[in-house]
């Protein structure tokens, strides 16, 4: 049966006209993506505060506190080249050490990135049902914690790179674009399963299978020679994996042999600027589609 929308008497508009006459919107509607980007930068002090916070946070209660920060990566690295450069023997690849850690910390802030993005929306539901601001900045601060992180993780394999032997050169300043470009592409991501995230808690116990799969595929506890056996197809996509190229980069720069499965140093940056745009552009855009479902049901 259809319905008659209701008319004010008095000026002849119907409730849907008055509310747009005096600029009133349906609670929790979904902005413009214009407007939600521009809601979002003068929110950008709020993600920062917010990232830091965490980052505190997460050391409160250990003794050592931020030291971990230096410490932790450092262990990861102990274990796996105990497991890899002795055990295994990787003697094909010139300065096993340094190759092992690169990869290592480099795979580390992405994976850290996503594993806590993804609840980045489901454990934060008390905050979201309580204020109301663009929800994008909580998976944003998300991903500058571990950028943080990555930044002291860094010093740490500097430190490495040098003590194994490796000369300082001018091509050591291209990490820093090499970050930036992952740190574009983890942001998006983490965007993406901070949605499926809020829609799934299952997927949290998903995700770190995920991620020790994607591990295996990028290279970084083995040479990536091993990807060349593959038939052609699968060499391919691998090359394309945006882990392996993005660690493949920082390789590049700190190390004088490492061994590379992309050969091509333009190819490198070049794919590795495609997924950060793709990824980017792509998991902002499907996040703010979702806007108004976060903290419902």
């Amino acid at each position: 049966m259809a319905t008659t929308a209701l008319v004010d008497p008095d000026t002849g508009l119907t409730q849907a006209q008055l509310a747009a006459r005096h600029g009133l919107r349906v609670a929790g509607e979904r902005p413009s993506l214009v407007e939600y980007s521009r809601r979002l930068w003068a929110y950008r002090h709020f993600i920062a505060a917010y990232a830091n916070a965490k980052l505190v946070a997460s050391y409160s209660n250990a003794k050592l506190g931020q030291l971990w920060q230096v410490l932790t990566p450092l262990t990861n690295a102990a274990v796996y080249y105990l497991i890899f450069g002795v055990v295994l023997d990787q003697k094909s690849i010139p300065n096993f050490i340094a190759y092992l850690t690169t990869g290592l910390f480099i795979f580390n802030f992405t994976q850290s990135a996503v594993l806590a993005g993804t609840q980045s929306i489901s454990s934060n539901l008390g905050l979201i049902r309580a204020l109301h601001f663009p929800r994008a900045s909580l998976p944003l601060s998300t991903t500058m914690t571990q950028f943080q992180q990555l930044l002291a993780s860094m010093v740490v394999l500097i430190g490495i790179v040098l003590v194994t032997g490796e000369p300082l050169t001018w091509e050591w300043l291209l990490l820093v674009p090499a970050l930036l470009l992952q740190a574009v592409f983890n942001a998006g991501v983490v965007l993406l399963v901070a949605r499926l995230g809020s829609k799934s808690s299952d997927l949290k116990q998903v995700m770190p299978f995920i991620m020790r799969t994607w591990m295996y595929g990028s290279g970084v506890l083995y040479s990536v020679s091993l990807f060349e056996r593959l038939p052609g197809w699968a060499t391919t996509l691998v090359q394309y994996n945006p882990l392996l190229v993005y660690i493949e980069l920082a390789r590049y720069t700190l190390m004088e042999e490492a061994p590379l499965l992309n050969e091509s140093l333009t190819q490198l940056w070049l794919v590795g600027a495609g997924w950060a745009l793709v990824a980017g552009i792509g998991g902002f855009i499907y996040f703010w589609r979702g806007e108004q479902e976060y903290g419902r049901g």
